[in-house]
């Protein structure tokens, strides 16, 4: 706990001023003030949370975050828990949703075995971190214990600070864990007190019936471990994910290095959620990359006080919305940089 507090204590609020210089410079550009609408509110908040009217985009990565639930013998999924595993090789082998769209924005794929039910050996090229065989079943106890929840949060944290040595200038967050979509329900309605009913939707794909039963699962995970929505941590270690903890962690790394941070679809932004309710400047850094069709997750974009990027009724999670969106905010930063002024262009203002 004391490394998260410490972590927290490094966040700041981001440079206001150069955010106004970063407008007055998109101002003088050959165009209509604010004709550019949205990408000039990415290529200004870049300016401000990087520190710098000049963002040097050209190292990007994504984190594919890795984890299993115990929730899933609950039935709360359409696919077995086995299938995390070996998503985790598709994604080392390039081929799946999030590469080929991280190879279109340029990003990097980093995944990171953080809880996964699955000994992977020396398998190269994952980034081996795990701090337990998946999560146990929140609708008969807590999900984690306080020292895993911690751990977990420690690896996001570890990996942000890793990536401001390297020189990251964009992070992504991106998952995979079969039955995810359970607790990214359970922990906004501990947090914002809705019912389970309001934030909970078909994951995967699962039937009306199925969907009756994931409700009243996560009711009875709620009403068992009786989370704190007061305490964040709380909430997560009850009914939350190894993978959502690391999110959380990575978001507030991010914040604390001054690292902008593309959150991706509903259970990433649970982690993002966690985060921001943990430190008020979190919500500064962080770009929401679109609105999943999961309809808790418009409330957690709300709660956390940030405007989806993209609407394209995306569900697969992965980061391939954050690979999507990081493409758009470096076209804003772009236009900061490379859009000819006024009086470069010899056109009257």
């Amino acid at each position: 706990m004391d490394f998260i507090q410490q972590t927290l204590q490094r966040i700041q609020p981001v440079d206001a001023t150069l955010m106004d210089k970063a407008q007055k410079r998109l101002d003088n550009k050959t165009k209509p003030p604010g004709s550019l609408g949205r990408l000039e509110e990415f290529s200004r908040r870049m300016a401000a949370i990087g520190g710098t009217e000049e963002p040097d985009l050209s190292k990007k990565v994504i984190f594919t975050f890795a984890g299993d639930h115990g929730i899933v013998e609950e039935g709360v999924s359409l696919y077995p828990s086995e299938v995390t595993a070996q998503m985790v090789f598709n994604f080392l082998g390039g081929g799946a949703g999030v590469n080929v769209l991280a190879r279109h924005s340029g990003a990097e794929v980093r995944v990171v075995d953080v809880g996964v039910n699955y000994d992977f050996g020396d398998t190269p090229g994952l980034i081996h971190r795990k701090v337990a065989r998946g999560t146990r079943n929140f609708a008969k106890g807590p999900a984690m214990t306080g020292d895993e929840m911690q751990a977990a949060v420690r690896v996001g944290i570890e990996l942000a600070d890793q990536c401001k040595a390297e020189g990251v200038a964009l992070v992504g967050t991106g998952e995979m864990g079969i039955g995810n979509t359970t607790p990214s329900s359970a922990i906004i309605a501990a947090i914002a007190g809705k019912s389970v009913a309001e934030v909970t939707h078909r994951g995967t794909g699962i039937n009306d019936a199925a969907l009756a039963n994931k409700i009243r699962v996560i009711e009875q995970g709620l009403t068992l471990n009786r989370p704190d929505p007061q305490d964040p941590l709380d909430v997560l270690t009850k009914v939350g994910g190894l993978e959502i903890a690391a999110i959380a962690g990575l978001v507030l790394g991010c914040a604390a290095n001054s690292i902008p941070v593309v959150i991706d679809g509903f259970i990433s932004t649970a982690g993002a959620l966690i985060a921001s309710e943990l430190h008020p400047h979190v919500r500064d850094y962080i770009f929401a990359a679109h609105q999943s069709v999961e309809i808790g997750h418009r409330l957690m974009l709300e709660r956390i006080g940030v405007r989806p990027v993209l609407d394209l009724d995306l569900r697969l999670g992965e980061g391939t919305g954050a690979a999507l969106a990081m493409g758009l905010i470096e076209a804003g930063v772009k236009i900061m940089k490379e859009m000819a002024t006024f009086e470069e262009a010899g056109v009257t203002k």
